[in-house]
This record gives C-alpha cells, sequence and structure tokens, in this order.
C-alpha cells in the first residue's frame, strides 16, 4: 500500500536580508497604512500623497483578519500587533493589490513599549508568505532608519496640521452626532468638511489656521440639533484600541447606538505626551541632550497651536474645547509620576482626571492583551481617581483575541446603568433644589 505522503511545510531561511523600500519604488508601489483613526488618516494619506506616495488605508475586518494575525504573531505578543498584522496579510492575500509592486507601513513612537519590535514582528510574518513586501517605518526615534522615507520640514508641518484638523472633525462630530435632528447630517457635514480641507493642503491654505478651525466649528454648529441630556462617556488607555474601531470593536459607534456622547481625548496629546517625556529623559537622566532643544521647539510650537484652538473654540463655539496638554500634565501629577512612561503611562490617568473635571466621569479605559503597562496606568490609577473624584465612574475593558464583544459590550452596559441612575439623580437633585422655598 502506497504510503500516504505528508503535506510539505514551507521552510523560511530567516538569514537572508528583508527588501527595503528605497527612493525609486515611490513612484509604482503601493503603501499600505493599518486603519487607526479614520478621520484623521483620510487627511494623513492625502499629505503623503502630495508628496507623491501611493498610500491606501486598510478597512478590512472580520474574524479572518484576527485569524491572520493569530497564525503570523506569537501568542505573547499584543494584541495591536495581532490586529495590524492581521490586516496587512489579509489585504495582500485578498487580489486586489500588487504584491510584487507593494510595501507596509507602521508609524512607532519608540520607547520601552512591544511597540518597538513591531518592524521585526512584521517582517517575519511577511516572509511566511509575501518575503518581496518592503516594511516602513514611520518614527522620530531613531528606529529603522534608511527606510527610504523622505521626511522634510514642510511634509512634518503639513502632517501636524492634518492632525490638528483630524483631531476637531472627531472632537465636533461626536459632540454632535448624538443629538442631530436629521439622521446622517453629521456625518455629511464631516465628510464635506475633509473634502475642503484636502482642497486646503493642495493648494497651500491649511496654514490659514484660524479660518480652517473657524469654518469647522461654523460647519459643525450649523447642523440642527435637539440637545438633550445624555451620558457622555470618555474612551482612553491604548493608542491603537482607544481609536481603531477593528481594536476597540467599534466602541464608539456602539456608545452611539446606545444613546451616548463619546468623547475621545486629541491625537495630538499622545504626540505631546512622546515629545514631553524626551525632555524630561534629557534633563533628568541626559539622555538625549542633543536633540532635546529640537524637541523642545516643537513642542512650544504645537502647544502654541494647540492653546489657539482652545481659545477660538471657547470664542467662537458652544462646543467642550479639546485638552490643554498643560492642564493635562498637572491632572497627572495628581495621580502619577511622569516618569511613568512606559505604552501609554501618565497620559492615560491625567485623561482620567481631565475628563472628570469637564463633567465627562463615566469612563472606558481600553486595554489590550499583551500590554503590561496600560494595565498597570490604567487599572492601577482608577483607585487613586475615584478618591480625588468621587462619581468618577470607569470600567477597564480587555480586547484580545478571545475576547467577545458581546462580553465587551455587556461590562460597558453594566457601566452605563450605573451611568444613568446617576444622571437621573442628579435630575432630582436639581428639580428639588429648584422647587424649594427661598
Amino acid at each position: 500500500m502506497k504510503k500516504k505522503e505528508q503535506p510539505q511545510i514551507p521552510t523560511v531561511d530567516f538569514s537572508d536580508p528583508y527588501p527595503v523600500f528605497t527612493e525609486e519604488m515611490k513612484k509604482d508601489y503601493t503603501i499600505l497604512i493599518p486603519d487607526m483613526l479614520p478621520w484623521h488618516f483620510e487627511l494623513l494619506i492625502h499629505v503623503m500623497r502630495l508628496e507623491g506616495y501611493r498610500v491606501d488605508i486598510l478597512h478590512n475586518e472580520g474574524r479572518e483578519v484576527i485569524d491572520e494575525g493569530l497564525k503570523h504573531v506569537h501568542n505573547d505578543a499584543c494584541f495591536p500587533a495581532l490586529c495590524v498584522i492581521g490586516q496587512y496579510i489579509n489585504a495582500l492575500k485578498s487580489g486586489k493589490y500588487d504584491v510584487d509592486h507593494t510595501a507596509v507601513m507602521i508609524t512607532q513612537s519608540g520607547g520601552g513599549c512591544r511597540a518597538s519590535n513591531y518592524v521585526p514582528l512584521i517582517r517575519r510574518a511577511l516572509r511566511a508568505e509575501f518575503p518581496q513586501v518592503p516594511v516602513l517605518s514611520l518614527n522620530f526615534a531613531g528606529l529603522e532608519k534608511g527606510n527610504g522615507l523622505q521626511i522634510t520640514l514642510g511634509f512634518l508641518l503639513r502632517l501636524a496640521y492634518a492632525i490638528f484638523y483630524g483631531d476637531l472633525i472627531m472632537s465636533f462630530y461626536n459632540q454632535t452626532k448624538p443629538y442631530e435632528k436629521e439622521e446622517g447630517e453629521c456625518a455629511r457635514v464631516r465628510e464635506r468638511c475633509l473634502v475642503w480641507l484636502k482642497e486646503g493642503f493642495s493648494n497651500g491654505n491649511y496654514r490659514k489656521f484660524r479660518k480652517n478651525v473657524r469654518r469647522l466649528i461654523d460647519a459643525f454648529s450649523a447642523v440642527p440639533v435637539e440637545r438633550k441630556e445624555k451620558v457622555k462617556v470618555g474612551i482612553v488607555g491604548e493608542i491603537y484600541v482607544k481609536y481603531s474601531p477593528l481594536g476597540n470593536s467599534h466602541l464608539e459607534d456602539f456608545l452611539l447606538t446606545e444613546g451616548c456622547e463619546p468623547v475621545v481625548p486629541a491625537l495630538m496629546d499622545f504626540i505631546l505626551y512622546c515629545i514631553v517625556n524626551n525632555l524630561n529623559d534629557a534633563k533628568n537622566y541626559g539622555i538625549g541632550k542633543k536633540t532635546a532643544p529640537l524637541f523642545g521647539l516643537a513642542y512650544r510650537w504645537l502647544y502654541g497651536k494647540q492653546k489657539k484652538i482652545i481659545r477660538w473654540t471657547k470664542k467662537y463655539s458652544g462646543y467642550e474645547p479639546i485638552h490643554n496638554f498643560e492642564h493635562l500634565r498637572r491632572c497627572a501629577e495628581k495621580v502619577i509620576n511622569q516618569g511613568v512612561k512606559m505604552g501609554e503611562g501618565w497620559l492615560i490617568a491625567a485623561e482620567m482626571a481631565a475628563l472628570a473635571e469637564t463633567g465627562t466621569e463615566n469612563i472606558v479605559c481600553a486595554q489590550p492583551f499583551g500590554c503590561l503597562p496600560n494595565h498597570i496606568a490604567g487599572k492601577g490609577a482608577v483607585r487613586a481617581l475615584k478618591n480625588l473624584y468621587e462619581h468618577e465612574n470607569i470600567v477597564p475593558v480587555d480586547y484580545d483575541p478571545s475576547a467577545t464583544r458581546v462580553n465587551q459590550e455587556n461590562r460597558i452596559k453594566l457601566m452605563l446603568a450605573t451611568a444613568r441612575e446617576n444622571l437621573r439623580a442628579e435630575k432630582r437633585k436639581k428639580q428639588s433644589g429648584s422647587e424649594s422655598p427661598i
């Protein structure tokens, strides 16, 4: 009897040099970027396209994406790595892209985070099935030098403006959407704003900062709304699961369907957090003293723009402005030292404190599997925050390949039940106060 042949398992020679993205590839390679902040990334990839890059955001989702990640990533890696690599592999297998003329890109902040090792993880995963696909890293921490990205001052300035505008669209949308009278009107305004902002980047009008901020305010303020008191829910945690619909099971959409107003901190806060950590390293440990003046200059410019946004939002609208970053730093010091900077470190506690001080006492703290710093800095700060803010209602929610969306949403619903009861109690308190004799 003929012996049954065993399936051949392909072997991978990891001693071979990995492919590198060069400047010559810019004109005919498509660069794939994993989805994290849909509306920010629409502006960011437009800026990259103006620089001559061919870029595509990946919106593929579903269990097949997670399964691809599980197949290609060690199970000790963090959940965001699994999601990102799963999106890459799933997209490359889709037939939509010419894999011989496709690259993938990841942003990295550096520091003591598993994300600093994402590029080697991605390369090993790609080498098993798509060894010809180069990996690019967009970072300012000295990681993965010489990968063919041409970073100029003008490019960086446009990226910064894109982040500011993305933060405003996210903030104004979330403060308007739950109250709109006509379903879908707020989304249509958001799309129109993205169109004219892209036009502004194309013709140089992106620098007309005050005019553009005022135009965004006017666009969302014109949406017909019916203001009713709703539960406001803040979202904090590790940066990927805080923002990414794939990573957090469409948390913002879920909160909207529950009749809540999502409150999501600005992406620029994370950028400033990374810069300040470099400045603190230079000041406290003498690390990076040569580059500290450049980080200091960047901080002053970005923080100055943020203060202008806050001032104009207060002056021209009834919207709650984005957080002042220096206030976030003061909030952090009430709970945790700024030396705690692994992962999102002190920023998580700072955002939870700042949210409570601006009337958002109900908070989802998104915690991905494998992110020990976020579990410590997030869950570990809850008791201290509740001691400071009596009515703060925080629920840490774990996001990992085995966690079901139903279980995640049930945990959030328990938090919302408490939030609604607190809201009703506050209404009764106000009514009884108004009915009291003078």
